[in-house]
Formats: structure tokens, C-alpha cells, sequence
């Protein structure tokens, strides 16, 4: 039997930490500042975070590009010629091309590697909320569940990873073009904050409004708390673009006394949706009832 890899993309936000424990790999992709390409690298320091979302407090913008054909050629080929089956775990096709891009590479080298396999999955998700299909993943893998399983599970458990996050402003995701212009009003009103999810079909939604940035954080948990399944049995992911330590012990606080869960993991929301998202975003995601909300429709 082959072995099974699982692999993510810089949309995922793994950090070092998740990547090494459980021996998950990601395609780059690339992010644009002044000119320069550089390659969206999750394996970056508080303080490289730090400088990066100060570039965007400064006003000025970070582009991205999905992963590229040559990088996807790249780590599939490395995983096939060690003799491993690939399960690529994509950023919603919503929000980026690459799942599109990885089926195309993917085609292409099963037709020279007949007995291997490759599939990439539409995670309908982004952030950690691809982080945590990854980790669900490899887990499954090392229970020893095969591979149609383990990518059954997968599509299975996707609409099921509930996201709450919260930004000062839509302004960054508006410029992005990561939610529709008419949801925008909900970061020009004096003190709003906006609570977005992601919708069943993988879109970025701006789902309600809340005021003052405290109770922007009790919403968010108090959302997940609503929702979450089987949280003693679970870890719930934080992730946050360099927010300030105290607003970060604040959410982990607020998630440990009102969600009975096993764990609590923070990171850091990488240079691909940081870019996208703007600086002092946070979020909660967890596993629980299926996500049916579709973005433009009355909640």
C-alpha cells in the first residue's frame, strides 16, 4: 500500500507547529510588494508578521498570485517519486484558482505515474478553517484509514468547519475583492465591526455587525459556542493578524471559560490572507453543525 501525504497551500495559515506534528506539506503561493515576487512562507517569524501588516497599516497594498503551476509540479512530483498517494487540501475555489490549477498538474502526472493517486479537494474554506481539514486529515491517516476514505471524510467534514472572524473594517477584503461591495457598509459605520463566516459554497460572507470591538469578541465565541460539536473532543483554532497579546489572551480567555474544549491553538493569519484581510483581524474556527448559509440571502 502507498503511503499518504497530505499537502495545504499558504492559505492555509499552518504554522511550524502544525506543519511538523502533523507532517503536513503546503504549496506556496506568492505574494507582490513593490514590484518584488516573494514566496508566501508560513513559516514566518512574530516579527516578520509584525513588519508585514505594518506595510498595510501604512497604507500601502500586498498582492497575491495562487499557486503556480511549476510550484505544484514541484511538490507533487517530490511526494510521487517517494512513493506517496497526494490528498491536496485547497483554499476555497471561491477565493483563489489553485484547486483549479493543481487538478490541471495533477491530471498530467497521473498519466506518467498510472498507479498513483491525486486528489485536490475544494476545502470550501480558508485560514485555519483549511488548517484544520489538514490536521483532521492526517489524523485520519495515521489511524490507518486508506485513502477513498480518508478523502470521503475530507468532502464529508468540509461544511462543517464553522469560522467567526472579525475585522476594524472591510476595507482591506472590499480592495481584495473578497466579499461583495455591497457588504461594505459594515466597516464604514462609526465603531461597527463586522462578523464574517464562510458561506456553504466557500465564499466570504459579511454575516452581521456588531458594536465596539469587545463585543466583537464575545460575539465570535458566543457564535461558535452555538454551533461548535463535541467540543471536550476537539481543539478550537485562534488565528490573528498581529493582534496585540492582550486582545489575543482575551479571546483565548473568553474561549476557555464559555466553550468546554479540549485545547485552544493560536496562530497567525499568514501573508495570503493577511494580505487579503488587513492587519488586527481575529478569528475562531471549530467543528460543528454544517454550515447552510449562502452569502446574499436573508439570515
Amino acid at each position: 500500500m502507498r503511503k499518504i501525504k497530505i499537502i495545504a497551500d499558504s492559505c492555509s495559515d499552518l504554522s511550524k507547529e502544525l506543519l511538523e506534528k502533523y507532517d503536513i506539506d503546503y504549496a506556496k503561493m506568492t505574494t507582490v510588494y513593490n514590484g518584488v515576487e516573494s514566496p508566501a512562507d508560513l513559516y514566518w517569524s512574530q516579527e516578520d508578521a509584525h513588519k508585514f501588516y505594518d506595510i498595510m497599516r501604512n497604507g500601502e497594498r500586498i498582492t497575491t498570485a495562487q499557486v503556480s503551476m511549476e510550484e505544484f509540479q514541484n511538490i507533487f512530483s517530490k511526494y510521487l517519486n517517494e512513493g506517496y498517494d497526494i490528498i491536496y487540501i485547497a483554499c476555497s475555489s471561491k477565493q483563489s484558482s489553485s484547486v483549479n490549477t493543481g487538478n490541471v498538474v495533477a491530471n498530467k502526472l497521473l498519466e506518467e505515474n498510472a498507479d498513483a493517486k491525486i486528489t485536490c479537494i475544494d476545502s470550501l474554506n480558508a485560514s485555519l478553517g483549511i488548517a484544520l481539514l489538514a490536521v483532521e486529515a492526517s489524523k485520519m491517516v495515521n489511524a490507518g484509514q486508506d485513502y477513498d476514505t480518508v478523502v470521503n471524510n475530507v468532502i464529508s467534514l468540509r461544511k462543517k468547519i464553522n469560522q467567526f472572524v472579525t475585522v476594524h473594517s472591510l476595507t482591506f477584503l472590499k480592495r481584495a475583492g473578497r466579499v461583495k461591495g455591497a457588504a461594505a457598509f459594515f466597516g464604514n459605520l462609526m465603531g461597527v465591526k463586522p462578523i464574517l463566516i464562510s458561506d456553504a459554497n466557500g465564499e466570504q460572507a459579511a454575516y452581521k455587525k456588531v458594536k465596539g470591538r469587545q463585543n466583537s469578541f464575545n460575539e465570535i465565541v458566543s457564535m461558535l459556542k452555538s454551533v461548535i460539536k463535541d467540543p471536550e473532543n476537539q481543539t478550537v483554532y485562534i488565528a490573528h493578524a498581529d493582534c496585540s497579546q492582550e486582545e489575543i489572551d482575551t479571546l483565548v480567555s473568553l474561549v476557555k471559560a464559555q466553550i468546554n474544549c479540549k485545547d485552544v491553538f493560536v496562530g497567525c493569519i499568514g501573508p495570503i490572507i493577511g494580505a487579503s484581510i488587513g492587519p488586527d483581524a481575529v478569528g475562531v474556527w471549530g467543528i460543528g453543525e454544517e454550515v447552510t448559509f449562502i452569502n446574499g440571502e436573508t439570515k
